[in-house]
Parts: structure tokens; C-alpha cells; sequence
């Protein structure tokens, strides 16, 4: 049976082996709802990136630009990273540079693998088919927050592995507290989540609206894959 596992923080994938694996990065608040949402709304492509200035520099090469530091947007960028922003005419058929805190750091991290989804429970159901078709392992790769691990993309991985249920065999401790999480929370995400450390943070940046609409399930039916240092939209599956 194929396997399945979670990285809890990109500052741990050094201790898994990425090689003929499926990743999933997920970042639920927000960069991965961003840019599920971006790509439903018709984006064309997305350019993950690290650094504040790189990102920057693109908006020279054509790119719209987004960016990302502490919750907060630096001066000078296109879009901030609320999911909100991403639902205007501005998104259809242009080309994104985004960089943020932690979801950006772990796509790019993540770029060795076999194959990289983008997910959030926003296109979660697309996200399960994929790996379903997949004739390998698969990782899940929590962006988490500066190196420590966070409960709402935990939750999103537990949750996968209980779609996966029966197809994928849990492969180690991290896979398995995951699951028994999600399965606590699975009736009330949005009351699971209350007292965790990143919904205090957008909470405190008066940013509620986007923690309930993160966490809403199947909203789009988009796959965004890495190819050629850039996500765009995978058709196939």
C-alpha cells in the first residue's frame, strides 16, 4: 500500500527523502488559499519566491505582485495575501509573483519532489484525487509559522489522510497525530482553530473574515502544481 506522511514545518524536511514523491504544500492562513483562489478567479500562473526584493523585481517582467511579511503587506505590492483580494477581473490571465512568511519558503523547499500541489481545504477534494492517482507516496508539507508547526494546516493534513483512508497506510507519528486531530475537530474547524497562535495573530491584524472563508471546504475545483519554478493549473486529474 502507498504511504503517506506530514511534515510538520519546511525547517524539517531535510529528514524526509522527497525523491518519486507527491507533495502537497499546504499553507490554510493564507498563501495556498490565496492562490487556489487566485487561480479560480483565472490566474495564469503563480511564481513562488522567497525573498521580498525578488518579488519585487517582477513586477518589471509583466508579473502582478503579492507579498507577505508578518501578516502584514509591504509598500509597493499589487496584492496583499487575503484571499479576498484575489476574487477581481485584475487576476484573469495575469501572471503572480508572490512571496510570503512561510507558505512561499515551503513550496520552494519542497521543489525537489516528484511532483508539488498547491492545497488548502479550498480545493481539498482535488488535492485527494490527485494523490489517488498518483503510483507513489505522498507528503504533506505544513508551512507551519517560521519554522514551528501550526494547527490549521495540521488539521488540513489530518484531514486529507481521512480521505485517503484505506488507500494510503500512515507512515509515521506525524501522519498519525494529524489524523486523530482532525478527527476531533472535523465537526467545528472554526472552533478548533479559536485559540491557536495564527488566528490570534490575523485576529489582532483585524483580519477575521479570511480565517472562516479558509477553512470552508471544496469551494474551487483547481489543482495547482509546481512545474518550471511556477505553479499553474493541472487539467489532467
Amino acid at each position: 500500500m502507498k504511504k503517506i506522511d506530514v511534515c510538520l514545518s519546511p525547517d524539517l524536511i531535510h529528514l524526509y527523502d522527497l525523491k518519486g514523491q507527491a507533495v502537497v504544500v499546504v499553507d490554510i492562513f493564507r498563501a495556498t488559499s490565496c492562490m487556489v483562489t487566485a487561480f479560480a478567479h483565472g490566474a495564469a500562473e503563480i511564481l513562488p519566491v522567497e525573498d521580498v526584493e525578488l518579488c519585487a523585481s517582477y513586477g518589471a517582467k509583466g508579473y502582478l505582485t503579492a507579498a507577505e511579511r508578518n501578516g502584514l503587506t509591504p509598500a509597493g505590492f499589487d496584492f496583499d495575501n487575503s484571499p479576498f483580494s484575489y476574487q477581481v477581473e485584475r487576476v484573469k490571465g495575469a501572471k503572480i509573483c508572490v512571496t510570503t512568511t512561510n507558505g512561499t519558503v515551503a513550496l520552494r523547499r519542497s521543489a525537489s519532489a516528484a511532483r508539488v500541489y498547491a492545497g488548502a481545504f479550498l480545493n481539498i477534494s482535488r488535492v485527494k484525487d490527485a494523490l489517488r492517482a498518483w503510483n507513489g507516496d505522498a507528503l504533506i508539507v505544513c508551512a507551519g509559522w517560521k519554522g514551528k508547526p501550526n494547527l490549521e494546516d495540521t488539521l488540513f493534513a489530518g484531514a486529507l489522510i481521512d480521505m485517503l483512508h484505506g488507500e494510503f497506510a500512515v507512515a509515521d507519528d506525524a501522519a498519525l497525530m494529524a489524523w486523530k486531530q482532525y478527527n476531533l475537530a472535523s465537526n467545528d474547524l472554526l472552533t478548533a482553530v479559536k485559540n491557536s497562535s495564527h488566528v490570534n495573530r490575523l485576529l489582532g491584524l483585524g483580519i477575521e473574515k479570511d480565517i472562516a472563508f479558509c477553512l470552508e471546504m471544496d469551494r474551487y475545483s483547481v489543482l495547482p502544481y509546481l512545474v518550471n519554478d511556477a505553479l499553474r493549473i493541472d487539467e489532467t486529474i
